[in-house]
């Protein structure tokens, strides 16, 4: 892997939006976004300009919550910031699994929304909607046929698969379930030829040091942004 294979990463949201993602994605002159209820993110030009910033306004309408993801530029002073987190983007080179191939997992459908949903509630992995399943593979752990666990594919800039919405219901921690579903998502986007990478926030100390275990590094620092437009 290079470091030109890699710098689309520093545009995730617009490079899977341009490419994988197209069809899931709609459009105002230069500015992008997820379909409603499938994600919140949007994208402009890299280095934007006031008609992108309007394109993105008139996109998504007055009122609305532009969430910039880790994208470049900043909007007009009058958009009023909604959130900001600092994170990390992490990425796994080579092609092997760290430790054994996972097992127990399961492949979860249309008919698992509910549960996810409820298991994203309760454990606030980041953004979940009623189709973001649609974005790729989810996986599920189920205990006496209940979803304990899950994790997904998200953003896929050409090239590369986000490992996302990593969680596990409180009372079934410590069981090495995001583990597996991290290992066996891995499998899956590697047996395509395609890299594994992920967002982590800075705080969540526990998910980096998993990750790093499963042999995840550190690409880059990011800084996920919201703005409210007037």
């Amino acid at each position: 892997m290079t470091s030109a294979d890699a710098a689309v990463l520093d545009d995730p949201v617009g490079a899977s939006l341009r490419g994988p993602h197209t069809g899931l994605a709609r459009r105002h002159g230069r500015a992008a976004a997820c379909l409603p209820d499938v994600a919140s993110f949007t994208a402009v030009s890299r280095a934007p300009e006031a008609a992108d910033w309007d394109d993105l306004a008139r996109l998504l309408g007055p009122g609305a919550l532009a969430d910039l993801f880790s994208g470049a530029g900043t909007p007009p002073p009058d958009w009023a910031p909604v959130f900001l987190l600092e994170g990390r983007q992490m990425i796994r080179p080579g092609t092997g699994l760290a430790g054994a191939a996972p097992t127990g997992v399961v492949e979860l459908g249309a008919a698992d929304v509910p549960e996810m949903l409820a298991l994203a509630a309760r454990t606030r992995p980041g953004p979940f909607w009623p189709r973001t399943r649609e974005l790729g593979t989810y996986l599920g752990v189920r205990v006496h046929g209940r979803l304990v666990a899950m994790a997904g594919e998200r953003l896929r800039p050409p090239g590369w698969a986000e490992i996302s919405a990593v969680c596990t219901a409180p009372e079934a921690r410590g069981q090495g379930h995001a583990a597996r579903l991290v290992n066996a998502l891995t499998a899956r986007v590697l047996s395509r030829g395609e890299r594994p990478f992920l967002h982590v926030a800075e705080t969540n100390t526990a998910a980096i040091a998993l990750y790093e275990r499963l042999g995840f590094e550190t690409r880059r620092p990011v800084t996920f942004r919201g703005f409210r437009i007037p």
